[in-house]
């Protein structure tokens, strides 16, 4: 007899994307599948140096069981962390640790959904949020998106329609679409959620990867504090794992008080804490002053990677694909015209792709609802200018 699984995995499918990284062990593969940063970007000797002083200056707390909430000292330089980016008012207490920002969003989920709660996400939108929330039963409304982020005035005209329990937005180089919310429609965001007293939840993995000289716009917890009442109805997801390094597992999440003590409960049932060793040396390494100089050289390396992938599909395929150039983040998303009697349909361009030794992930899993089969996203985040150049003239071969 079949095991009596729980009714909500029903309503989940495995992930695309690692179903996909099972194909990528084939030699010769050039991947521009992954959401990973690049291993080599990682500060392994300041690393190194930060734990090493964790074990050194409080062994115990480093090694024991530690508070839900999070490793004080942590706290305080993710307060500070928050407040060299424009978050003027945050202090400690208003944040806890997670393990990843992955957790952060499951906990969300655990403590605002019901099922056949209505919840907004962008289309398209991360595939993990999609997983998560409908396993907690959430029936997903899309908003679409332009290469602006979330058009705001459907996003206000579905949040008057279907009075969801929140709306979630990747604002600063989405994932998958890389697109950059403005300044203008991040405002009118913050005041849709007063408005309509409408939970906003900020997903902000990718805010410090940014290629332009100056920083893009303040993300929606900086800005918060310019329209009055806004900081009642946001949550904000943060990560050092595209940023310093994901098998920390260090994320954390800034929400009203009432959510974060519910999230906090719901913390203690998961996992107790995040790992006191990954916590205290994630706090060394802040505390060391690195941080700048590694944020400075990942963005030199993946902006000239951007650069050196947009003008290889430009110059390989042509009017056969549409793409913004992405401004910071990890990904293109790109859409196939089937100008030229090319292939239109991404699924069908991946198997190819696949057989010509170049992998990346089709679009269609990135929507809540009636995808994009044109729809593709492509990593430069691993990949060297020369592999890249190599994968897209690959790809060209494919279409």
């Amino acid at each position: 007899m079949p095991l009596p699984f729980a009714s909500r995995l029903d309503n989940v499918e495995t992930s695309a994307i690692r179903e996909l990284f099972k194909l990528l062990g084939k030699p010769g593969i050039i991947s521009f599948a992954g959401g990973f940063p690049d291993s080599a970007m990682f500060d392994v000797e300041g690393l190194r140096e930060a734990s090493q002083k964790a074990l050194a200056e409080e062994p115990g707390a480093a090694l024991q069981y530690g508070a839900t909430e999070g490793y004080e000292p942590l706290r305080a330089q993710l307060a500070a962390f928050e407040q060299s980016k424009g978050v003027q008012d945050i202090q400690p207490h208003q944040l806890i640790v997670t393990t990843g920002s992955q957790q952060a969003l499951d906990l969300l989920g655990k403590t605002m959904i019901s099922p056949g709660d209505k919840v907004i996400v962008e289309g398209p939108t991360f595939l993990a949020t999609i997983q998560c929330f409908r396993l907690y039963g959430a029936d997903l409304v899309s908003a679409p998106i332009d290469s602006q982020g979330v058009d705001v005035d459907k996003l206000e005209a579905l949040i008057r329609e279907h009075k969801p329990k929140f709306v979630y937005l990747i604002p600063t180089f989405g994932n998958p679409s890389g697109a950059l919310l403005s300044l203008e429609r991040r405002r009118k965001v913050l005041e849709l959620a007063v408005r309509y007293q409408t939970l906003i939840v900020e997903d902000d993995p990718y805010g410090d990867l940014y290629f332009t000289k100056e920083p893009p716009p303040p993300s929606l917890l900086a800005l918060s504090k310019d329209v009055p009442g806004s900081r009642d109805w946001l949550a904000h997801c943060g990560s050092m794992s595209k940023v310093l390094s994901p098998g920390l597992r260090v994320g954390w999440l800034v929400a009203p008080p009432e959510l974060l003590a519910k999230a906090t409960m719901c913390k203690q049932f998961s996992d107790a804490h995040t790992s006191t060793f990954a916590q205290a040396t994630a706090a060394q390494y802040l505390k060391s002053g690195r941080m700048p100089a590694t944020l400075d050289r990942v963005r030199k390396v993946y902006a000239e990677r951007a650069l050196a992938m947009g003008d290889a599909l430009k110059r390989e395929l042509g009017d056969a694909i549409e793409f913004t150039q992405p401004q910071g983040g990890l990904f293109f998303w790109a859409r196939l015209t089937g100008a030229g009697g090319k292939v239109s349909d991404a699924a069908e361009f991946a198997k190819r792709a696949i057989e010509k030794g170049v992998a990346f992930v089709p679009g269609a899993p990135f929507f809540a609802k009636e995808p994009d089969r044109s729809a593709l996203r492509l990593s430069f985040a691993t990949a060297g200018v020369d592999k890249i150049a190599e994968g897209v003239a690959r790809l060209r071969q494919a279409s």
